[in-house]
Parts: structure tokens; C-alpha cells; sequence
């Protein structure tokens, strides 16, 4: 069963930039379809982003289209989501997710493995 830890989450102000990192264990990174979802207070979680097993096709929400993007270290075990340009509506616990089948799944329920999450907090 792959395991997802999380770093990088952190206070921001408005227009900077910030990268998560999540590294996985205990099952084969590059066999797993990744995503990176997002929850802000009071909201449901929603899709970030994915990328296919070998990091060449990505998928974006569209709230984060141009700003944000995903990719992999497969030699590391590694996901990456450099955000850009970032909002103060951008402020949510980001999750990183993995699955075996698709990248086209838009719902964390889909992505049957997932991260414990980390904050990231835009503000002035």
C-alpha cells in the first residue's frame, strides 16, 4: 500500500510562490496515477491537479490554470505542486492523492490512497 507524507505547507503573502512536496513509501511510486486536491474552511475538497504515471500529461482545475504546476520525480518517489501568483482564495490543507487507474478522476474519493494534508495560508 503506497504511504503519502506531505511537506511544505506554510503562511504566504498574496503573489508569492510556495511548493509542496510529497513523497511516497511502501509500494511502487511509478505505478500510480497522482493528484493533488485541495479543501478550504467551511468548503468541500476539491481537484487540483494530476499527472500520469510517467509526468508527461497533466490535468489542472480551473481555478489554478496558469499558476500551478504538478509534477514528479519518479527516481525520488516524489510529487511536486509549484503555486504561483498566489491568493488569498488559494488558502486550504492541500492533499496529495495516488491511484492505479486513471488520472481523470476529479473526486479524492477515487484516489483510494491519500495524505494526511498540510496547510498553506495566503495572506497579507
Amino acid at each position: 500500500q503506497l504511504q503519502l507524507v506531505e511537506s511544505g505547507g506554510d503562511l504566504v503573502q498574496p503573489g508569492t510562490s510556495l511548493r509542496l512536496s510529497c513523497t511516497a513509501s511502501g509500494d511502487t511510486f511509478v505505478n500510480y496515477f497522482m493528484g493533488w486536491f485541495r479543501q478550504a474552511p467551511g468548503k468541500e475538497r476539491t481537484f487540483v491537479a494530476s499527472i500520469s504515471r510517467n509526468g508527461v500529461t497533466v490535468r489542472y482545475g480551473d481555478s489554478v490554470k496558469g499558476r500551478f504546476t504538478v509534477s514528479r520525480d519518479n527516481a525520488k518517489n516524489t510529487l511536486y505542486l509549484q503555486m504561483n501568483n498566489l491568493a488569498p482564495e488559494d488558502t486550504a490543507v492541500y492533499y496529495c492523492a495516488g491511484n492505479r487507474q486513471s488520472m481523470y478522476f476529479s473526486a479524492f474519493e477515487d484516489f483510494h490512497v491519500g495524505s494526511q494534508g498540510t496547510q498553506v495560508t495566503v495572506s497579507s
